[in-house]
């Protein structure tokens, strides 16, 4: 697995692929390069068929600022065109990590402000040091999260978007937990094993009904509970419980032996 990258850093142990943001010195903020390496480090990680959780972290005292000013002053110059084609890199980059079909825990040790905090939304889970600030900072300087919104929105709700998109205030990683943002929020010490409890029971868990579990919820939320929306379920029950892996998992539980996705076993 290839870790030639610029600003981050991949480490991929076993069922484990770890993808750092490495430049601590720019507070891991977003650019055109970590855009595109981002995709590709997800891209390459989601087809290694030894993987089965991907932790998404980063280096530093802070996780990730939104955007480089560098890239920001560049961008200033920049047609409605350029524009399109640089916010859809950013778009293509979130629904990479989203639309993994291994699951991703974004691990929090810092400050999460603007895009960053589309990072941590594209996620399937969050744990977040108690000493990390939140902050949607777009109005303050005349933007939008607009490419980020559908990940955020989903992640802490409509309601308490209409505060934190409108007022650009900065809040604390123990209120990023009650609006349901992160699910865990740790002290810096803890915070590894709290990720590895984490990595530990999605390792336990059969890997086609999790990638089944992800499309669920994609396939299911926000919808009416109608006939059409019924007959899905129906089907997808029935669907896993004929695949080899939903046989070997019932035959195991009742036959009190361990299935033959554990690892080691």
């Amino acid at each position: 697995m290839s870790n030639s990258f610029n600003t981050l850093e991949l480490q991929a142990d076993g069922p484990v692929a770890r993808i750092w943001l490495n430049r601590p010195e720019l507070r891991n903020a977003f650019d055109d390069e970590v855009i595109g390496e981002l995709s590709a480090a997800f891209a390459q990680v989601v087809v290694q068929p030894q993987v089965r959780v991907i932790v998404l972290g980063a280096r530093g005292p802070a996780f990730c600022a939104g955007a480089n000013l560098n890239w920001m002053r560049r961008a200033a110059d920049f047609t409605r065109e350029q524009n399109t084609q640089d916010a859809a890199g950013l778009a293509a980059m979130l629904r990479t990590i989203h639309e993994s079909p291994k699951p991703v825990i974004a691990r929090i040790q810092g400050d999460v402000y603007a895009g960053g905090m589309g990072l941590v939304a594209a996620c399937d889970m969050a744990v977040s040091v108690d000493t990390a600030n939140y902050c949607l900072s777009e109005v303050k300087i005349g933007l939008i999260p607009a490419t980020i919104s559908p990940y955020v929105l989903r992640a802490m709700g409509t309601r308490t978007a209409q505060r934190y998109f409108l007022t650009a205030e900065r809040f604390s990683a123990a209120e990023a937990q009650r609006i349901g943002f992160v699910h865990e929020v740790v002290s810096a010490d803890a915070l590894d094993a709290k990720v590895d409890e984490l990595v530990k029971a999605l390792c336990n868990a059969s890997p086609a009904a999790v990638r089944a579990c992800k499309q669920l919820i994609a396939d299911v939320a926000g919808r009416e509970i109608d006939d059409a929306l019924v007959a899905e379920t129906v089907q997808g029950i029935a669907d896993i419980r004929a695949s080899a892996e939903g046989r070997e998992g019932v035959q195991a539980f009742l036959q009190k032996r361990k299935p033959n996705w554990l690892l080691g076993s």
